[in-house]
């Protein structure tokens, strides 16, 4: 079991927490931000920092300032983004190459800022395509220009974008059948809990392998 180790960043948009998960060896750091409704302490997230350090991968989770400041709302992409670029140096410099990577709102700013950063690639969870009930409403632009290889990781009932609803691209897409936008599957599931997130990492620790 790695020991976690946690940290504080200043950035522009204000002092950021990183909460690092070290493997033995890394072949990799995954930096992974949260969503605009929840903290580093989402599932998803926290069954990475866990699952992934045994694969050779560090996992950093990151809290954006607002987070941290004990704010209730996220702030403006830019914003957002000026966070993420902040710990940037941080997570670079433990020397392997970084993944970029987060949920929904996280997942959007990993997809910005990944070719100007210099990610070795992308990790998207529950990707937010469109607000629920808005199609038309479209992010794919983000997901479609990172510039880098990507995996996007999206429950089969997310309201945000449902797996049939992503465009073709380079991207790779991983469904976790049933999985709401926090990946939680209703207890009617033919497929528990437990199943469904060990379909998230074992699919994120495969990608990894595959990069290379």
């Amino acid at each position: 079991m790695s020991t976690e180790i946690t940290e504080t960043i200043g950035t522009e948009a204000g002092p950021a927490r990183l909460t690092w998960y070290p493997a033995g060896r890394p072949r990799y750091v995954l930096a992974l931000g949260h969503g605009a409704g929840g903290g580093v302490e989402a599932r998803d997230l926290q069954a990475l920092a866990r699952a992934l350090p045994a694969h050779g991968v560090t996992v950093a989770l990151v809290e954006q300032p607002w987070r941290v400041a004990g704010k209730r709302l996220a702030p403006a992409p830019k914003t957002l983004d000026a966070g993420w670029r902040g710990v940037w140096p941080a997570l670079t410099a433990p020397g392997p190459p970084v993944i970029s990577g987060g949920r929904s709102a996280g997942a959007r700013v990993a997809c910005r800022t990944a070719a100007e950063l210099g990610a070795r690639a992308v990790l998207a969870l529950s990707f937010p395509l469109h607000p629920p009930g808005r199609p038309e409403k479209s992010r794919a632009a983000e997901l479609l220009g990172t510039g880098v290889p990507t995996l996007v990781v999206q429950g089969g009932n997310d309201p945000f974008g449902r797996p049939g609803e992503f465009p073709e691209g380079p991207h790779r897409l991983v469904e976790v059948a049933h999985g709401d936008h926090g990946f939680a599957v209703p207890k009617r599931a033919p497929i528990g809990q437990d199943e469904a997130l060990a379909v998230l990492t074992d699919a994120v620790a495969g990608w990894v392998g595959s990069l290379e």
